[in-house]
């Protein structure tokens, strides 16, 4: 089930501190009309009463959806215990093996969800942006500097004309660009990962960004 709780959150325009609603855990299967809120960031966005300003609230949360048995933390302070985590990884064993993440802020939050729901592996698409980067990097020096400095964000897969790629968006400029992957790119993505199982992090609970990618690729 959902946990909600109130908490007092300081307006990051005037200062005023406000009683917001705070999700402690969310279960999609019960609320799923979280989910959405979630993918669009409204969930965690408040409105001062006093001046009117948008606040992004930032707190720990642990996203639960039981038909995918997939279980995300958000982690925006720091680690949770490891005893903690390992608990709740040993529970989840029984219930049939789920995928464990943890996650530093919501834009990551909604960045594992749309991975998940496109059906495709989060190493896998961590990959793709490295090897990406690294390809870009070696063709087109002019750009290499900004768009490998960039932060990608997984948006879509979409198919066209019978072929798969993968859309991210990152920053640039002050707008929101658009980058295609081919699909094979993913699949060998894929490869690496099944022939290197080694890689995989041994957390109950595994972070699974750019900073991973640059540990194993050491």
């Amino acid at each position: 089930m959902s946990i909600t709780a109130t908490a007092l959150a300081p307006c990051s325009k005037c200062g005023e501190k406000s009683e917001i609603t705070v999700y402690k855990s969310i279960n999609v299967s019960e609320n799923p009309e979280l989910k959405e809120k979630i993918r669009n960031g409204s969930l965690f966005l408040w409105e001062c009463p006093h001046c009117g300003q948008a606040n992004l609230a930032r707190y720990e949360s642990l996203y639960h959806d039981p038909e995918k048995k997939i279980m995300i933390w958000l982690m925006p302070s720091g680690d949770l215990p490891e005893s903690q985590m390992q608990a709740i990884a040993n529970h989840t064993k029984a219930m049939g093996g789920y995928m464990l993440r943890r996650v530093r802020d919501v834009g990551e939050l909604m960045e594992k969800i749309l991975v998940s729901d496109a059906g495709l592996d989060d190493m896998a698409v961590e990959l793709c942006k490295y090897v990406t980067k690294m390809e870009i990097m070696s063709g087109n020096r002019e750009k290499a500097a900004q768009i490998t400095a960039a932060p990608f964000h997984f948006h879509r897969l979409e198919e066209k004309d019978g072929e798969r790629f993968l859309v991210f968006i990152y920053p640039s400029d002050h707008q929101m660009m658009s980058l295609n992957i081919g699909f094979n790119v993913y699949e060998d993505s894929c490869g690496i990962i099944n022939r290197n199982p080694d890689i995989i992090p041994a957390d109950a609970f595994m972070k699974i960004d750019q900073d991973w990618v640059l540990s194993i690729m050491k």
